[in-house]
């Protein structure tokens, strides 16, 4: 499976200590040179920037196609730009992003995306973590992530973790 992942999932799951559920979930992971500079820009090392410098599972790449990045750029940054580059160059079977924006201009190329929820979903449904809650509060509160209540109770109902799941 070829996945290529923007900055948020993997600041955000850095953030909460669950970067290496992207390892054990897709094995190897696929980054723009363009995400790997936002990890570092301003000259400060973000979170996910350490655990991507010492990850042998993550392959970084210069995107080919820069005139589609020069076109994804007028509405996007320049990860969630090259990501779909990327993406498309590589033959990704999986996306990961987060920005609405960018999720619609994925999609838009036929692009499979999931985002940070949808990671820790699967993660999840693999009993590769054992409960979503904590992980969607970490993502609120440590990360400063937004995730709205509407997604925040559907991701919970999906894992079984809901008010209004059966399990």
């Amino acid at each position: 499976m070829i996945v290529v992942s923007d900055t948020s999932p993997l600041t955000n799951l850095a953030a909460i200590g669950q970067f290496e559920v992207l390892r054990r979930l897709y094995g190897e992971l696929h980054i723009a040179s363009g995400v790997w500079d936002e990890l570092n820009a301003w000259g400060r090392c973000w979170p996910g920037c350490d655990e991507v410098a010492n990850a042998d599972w993550i392959q970084r790449h210069r995107v080919q196609n820069q005139t589609l990045v020069a076109a994804l750029r007028r509405d996007l940054d320049r990860g969630e730009a090259e990501s779909i580059a990327l993406a498309l160059e590589v033959g990704a079977d999986i996306v990961l992003l987060d920005e609405k924006e960018g999720r619609h201009a994925a999609q838009c190329f036929g692009l499979h995306v999931v985002g940070v929820v949808g990671v820790l979903l699967e993660a999840k449904a693999k009993r590769v973590i054992e409960k979503l809650q904590p992980h969607l509060d970490a993502l609120r509160k440590t990360a400063g992530f937004y995730l709205g209540e509407s997604v925040y109770q559907s991701a919970l109902v999906v894992a079984g973790e809901g008010a209004d799941s059966t399990v």
